[in-house]
């Protein structure tokens, strides 16, 4: 039995330097702007037998947008940065510099009080690893960009400092195809089709 499963990036609600930890803000209108060029090539997505998103306003809105009318998974949420949550990095390390740094050295630190980049990775690999396993069943998730980079280092089994070398954008899409515990990471020349 092999699951594919398709995460998309949400789009934007922000500019990319004013991106805050936790960011609940809807969809601004370069984010609206972008949705509507990519769809063409991510609306047959919506074919998907399941159709998932996280929590956040821009993810669902996203998704809707390209006609998935995803079921929201709390699992997919992202991670919870404690008392940092609405920071942007600047302003964190403005706050608590030796704090950032132990936690961005660390993945098992959470000096915020909140979500560990290592527990955050393996609350993603768990709706991952626990995804129903009917045969060819295509999936797609639209989730925030850190949710993506923390369900590719789960499935590829990289080191959970590969976190910060992988650079997910608004709108993206990235394929995992295989099965729990055995996972393949797809790249297609465009957006993955379904």
């Amino acid at each position: 039995m092999q699951l594919r499963v398709t995460f998309v990036a949400a789009a934007r609600s922000s500019p990319l330097l004013a991106e805050r930890f936790g960011d609940d803000r809807p969809l601004d209108q370069e984010g609206w702007d972008e949705v509507q060029r990519a769809a063409p090539v991510l609306l047959p997505l919506a074919a998907a037998e399941l159709r998932y998103c996280s929590p956040t306003p821009r993810s669902r809105a996203t998704g809707d947008a390209l006609g998935y009318t995803p079921l929201v998974q709390p699992a997919l949420r992202d991670c919870d940065m404690g008392r940092w949550q609405g920071f942007t990095l600047g302003e964190a390390m403005a706050r608590e510099p030796e704090a950032v740094d132990a936690w961005l050295a660390d993945p098992g630190s959470a000096p915020h009080g909140g979500e560990s980049l290592l527990a955050f990775i393996q609350r993603v690999g768990g709706w991952l690893e626990t995804r129903p396993a009917d045969d060819s069943c295509k999936i797609v998730a639209v989730a925030e960009p850190a949710v993506v980079r923390a369900a590719l280092v789960y499935a590829l089994k990289a080191p959970p400092s590969t976190y910060w070398n992988i650079d997910v954008r608004p709108l993206s899409t990235a394929t995992l195809m295989g099965r729990a515990g055995r996972w393949n990471l797809r790249l297609d020349g465009q957006w993955a089709r379904v």
